[in-house]
C-alpha cells in the first residue's frame, strides 16, 4: 500500500482494497515470498501478475461506483479480480488460458469472494451478454482498444489499458461519450504481455 501511495494513488478505497486482499493467495506457491516487493511476478503460461501500485493506479482510474459492474480482461490469477471486487457490485473478468482461469477460480473461492465470475475466452470480444459495464480495465497491451469492448462500455465509463505492442507500452485511460470513446490521459509507462485474441494481436 505505501507504494501505491507513493506512486499517486488516494482514492481510500483503493488503499483499503490494496490492504485488505493477501496477494500471496493469489500468487504460485513458490513465489509467495516475493509479495512484499512491488514488482511483477510471474504466474506460468509466460503470463504475470503487475505489481500493485500499478494494479492500483489502474483500478483507481475506473472512478467505480459499489452499484457498479466491471469487465476485466486478463484474470491471471485474480488478483486484480479481487480487488475490483472490493469496489464494484459484480465482476466479470476473461481470462484466455484455461488452467490460469480455473486456478482464479479456485483462488477467489478460497479467500471468499462471492461476486466476481471469471469466463474462459477471448476477452477482446468482451462479454456481450453480460454489458454494458461501468468500467473496463484490461491486462495486456495491443495498438487500440478493441471496438467490442469500446461498444460494451457505458456512456461515461471508464476503460484504462495499456497501448502499445506488449513490451513498451502507456497505460491510458478513456471514456465513453455517447458512442464515441475519448481519450483522457496517459497514466505512466508500463510493460505488459501483448494483448491476444480476435481484436488484439493474433495467437501464435
Amino acid at each position: 500500500m505505501r507504494a501505491a501511495r507513493a506512486q499517486g494513488v488516494t482514492d481510500p478505497r483503493v488503499l483499503e482494497a490494496l490492504r485488505a486482499v493477501r496477494r500471496a493467495s493469489f500468487v504460485p506457491r513458490e513465489l509467495r515470498n516475493e509479495v512484499g516487493y512491488d514488482c511483477a511476478i510471474p504466474i506460468g503460461r509466460a503470463q504475470t501478475t503487475s505489481q500493485p501500485s500499478l494494479i492500483g493506479l489502474m483500478i483507481e482510474a475506473l472512478e467505480l461506483g459499489p452499484e457498479d459492474t466491471v469487465l476485466e480482461v486478463g484474470t491471471g490469477h485474480g488478483y486484480q479480480a479481487a480487488l475490483l471486487a472490493k469496489l464494484a457490485r459484480r465482476v466479470f473478468s476473461v481470462e484466455r488460458i484455461s488452467e490460469l482461469a480455473q486456478v482464479a477460480r479456485l483462488n477467489l473461492s478460497a479467500q471468499g469472494v462471492s461476486n466476481v465470475e471469471v469466463v474462459t475466452g477471448d476477452g477482446t470480444l468482451g462479454l456481450p451478454g453480460f454489458a454494458p459495464f461501468g468500467g473496463i480495465v484490461v491486462a495486456a497491451a495491443f495498438l487500440r482498444v478493441p471496438a467490442p469492448l469500446a461498444a460494451q462500455l457505458t456512456p461515461g465509463g471508464k476503460l484504462v489499458m495499456p497501448v502499445g505492442n506488449g513490451g513498451g507500452d502507456l497505460v491510458k485511460v478513456f471514456e465513453k461519450h455517447d458512442s464515441e470513446l475519448v481519450e483522457l490521459r496517459v497514466l505512466c509507462g508500463a510493460r505488459f504481455v501483448p494483448l491476444l485474441g480476435a481484436n488484439g494481436f493474433e495467437v501464435g
